[in-house]
Parts: C-alpha cells; structure tokens; sequence
C-alpha cells in the first residue's frame, strides 16, 4: 500500500472519530436550545429592526377602547395615533410591583420628555376604587406630568378584556394576591401606528413584553431575571428616532 493510500485511511478515521465524539453533543445543544451567540454568526440585538407581534398570522394592534383619564376626560386609542408608547396595567392601592414600575415609568417619562410624540397608557385593574379623582391623586403623588402619560378607568369587564385579550398581559382580581389582584408587571410597546413591537433576544426570538418590575439600577431581581428597562429605552429611542428618519 502506497503512501496516498495511508494518509486518506488515517483522514477519513479523524472524520470518524470526530463523528462519534462531536456530533451528538451537537446535536443534544440544539434539543435543549443551548446554542449561544458564539454558536451562531454575531448580531446585535439592538441595531436591529424590532419586531412586529402576531396573532393569527396577522400583525397584533391596540384594541379599540374609550376609557376616563385622571383629569375625567375620555382617551381612546385613537388619541395615541402618531405617539410611541408604553402600555402597563396596574392598580393604585397595590402593595408589591405596583410602585417599581411607576418609578420605572417616570424614569422613562423624564428620558422622553423632549419628546412630544411619546406617551403612557396605565390601565387600572381595580377600577372601582380608581376613579379619576383616585389616579389624580395617585398621578400627583408619583411625579407623573406628561400630558400624554394617561391613567385609565372604567368598566371592569372592558378592562379586563383589554388587558387579557387585547394585550395578552395577565391580570385578574383574586383575593388571595396581594392587594386582591394579580397581575404580570409586564410592559407593552406600540409604535406610532398602533402596532405592538419589541425586539428580539439573542437567539432571533421576540421577547414579546418588557420586565417593568425590576428597576434599571438592581440589574436583577432575586429571581436572577435581568432588568429590561435599559432594553426598552434603546427600543423607545429607535422607534421615536428611526436610522432612516421617517
């Protein structure tokens, strides 16, 4: 047997062996879905376009809706048109997440305020005891100034509809919860046509909703959950601020 011969028998028993050792452990990472970006060709997350949300393989859009703000005027969804803005729901006597996520909220509200084309819709839960004099008081308290940052009331039914239906954010009255209801602590963002957006995680999958009950500052919450308000100002900015400058 000549040399060729020998070396193409010893490369095709490398091929072998790394066949035998390799390829299953490949193959398990992509089952359990622990491929990292080092595993894949690099992106950056944030320079990319966000996604759009769908359902039913339609783009997902604001619901209509015609609720009482805190100064007993009627907004609806038609009052956002042309404004990027975040959606949250919560309630003004709620003991745990509540308070963070106003303080978070606020905190994007002084990032933007030079923006005239960015809002917040704060949808309550509880809306028997929130009437608008309540989330006068509640929008007082907590710094809240932008004309365009609105706290929401009405009928409970709608409201819940909206927020489990409408948005896909859980929430729901249940006594043993504190406060009485429960609910997600989840952010919604939607851009100037209504549309719900978000950006997608480093595996190229939508993260859908914005952790809005962890502050910027704890990077994370005892849980080991990151926060995500730095991830959703970069995504506000994007959309009130796009590259091409439409």
């Amino acid at each position: 047997m000549n040399k060729g011969k020998y070396k193409y028998i010893w490369v095709a028993l490398v091929v072998l062996v790394f066949g035998i050792i390799f390829v299953p452990r490949i193959a398990d990472r992509l089952r359990q879905g622990s491929v990292v970006e080092h595993d894949r060709i690099s992106r950056d997350p944030a320079k990319e376009p966000l996604s759009y949300l769908y359902f039913d393989g339609e783009r997902r859009k604001v619901p209509p809706f015609a609720l009482l703000n805190q100064d007993s005027l009627l907004v609806t969804d038609r009052d956002y048109l042309g404004k990027v803005y975040v959606v949250e729901f919560f309630f003004t006597t709620c003991p745990s997440i509540c308070p963070v996520m106003t303080k978070n909220l606020v905190q994007l509200q002084e990032e933007f305020r030079e923006f005239e084309d960015f809002g917040v819709a704060s949808f309550t839960i509880n809306p028997q005891y929130d009437t608008p004099g309540v989330l006068k008081q509640y929008a007082e308290r907590h710094g809240i100034t932008d004309m365009d940052w609105h706290l929401l009331t009405g009928d409970a039914e709608t409201i819940y509809e909206l927020a489990n239906a409408g948005f896909n954010i859980y929430a729901q009255e249940m006594a043993d919860a504190p406060g009485g209801f429960e609910h997600s602590g989840l952010f919604a963002l939607v851009d100037q046509e209504g549309y719900l957006r978000c950006r997608k995680d480093e595996f190229g999958n939508p993260i859908i909703y914005y952790r809005g009950a962890i502050p910027e500052e704890d990077g994370a919450n005892p849980q080991g959950e990151t926060e995500q308000i730095s991830l959703l100002k970069q995504d506000i900015r994007n959309l009130l601020t796009p590259p091409d400058g439409k």
